[in-house]
């Protein structure tokens, strides 16, 4: 469970620019590939699903999240508003990343989140497919971290 200590806005019930702006702090964190400080956007009591894999807690989600950014190399996100409502948001995303053999991927997924009053995520549902690309089909060519706010989105990328 969350504790008022424990405040992530923005907070629901969600209008459309708070619920783009979620979006984006939730894209920034991922980019940051730092488990630590991404587990922090999460309830105690989180529920995940992503892929195959099932996380009950966020202890579980920030282990999944090390074992992730470990094996996706130079990953880098682009998360777009889909829907919203007062506490719910669904997004859809993609994001580039490499094998520790040099292989090239984009994976493409939608997320359905559920939040808490004080902003915490207690629900993710993730569906996500691997495309695996040339590095000269990558489209992703930002430093590692935060995509840089005149990057394009995925509308604007085609994707």
């Amino acid at each position: 469970m969350s504790t008022a200590a424990q405040v992530r806005p923005p907070l629901p019930p969600f209008n459309h620019a708070s619920a783009i702006e979620k979006v984006r702090l939730a894209e920034d964190g991922w980019n940051s590939r730092d488990p630590e400080k991404v587990s922090l956007a999460y309830t105690l009591d989180t529920k995940w699903r992503n892929r195959a894999e099932f996380a009950n807690n966020r202890e579980e989600a920030k282990a999944f999240l090390t074992r992730k950014w470990a094996k996706e190399l130079d990953y880098r996100l682009i998360k777009e508003l889909w829907a919203y409502s007062d506490t719910r948001i669904a997004v859809r995303y993609a994001y580039e990343w490499h094998d520790d053999s040099g292989n090239w991927f984009r994976s493409y997924g939608n997320e359905n989140w559920e939040f808490d009053e004080h902003g915490l995520m207690f629900q993710r549902y993730a569906c996500i497919n691997d495309m695996p690309i040339k590095e000269s089909e990558r489209k992703f060519h930002w430093p590692l971290g935060r995509r840089p706010d005149d990057h394009p989105g995925l509308s604007e990328l085609g994707l």
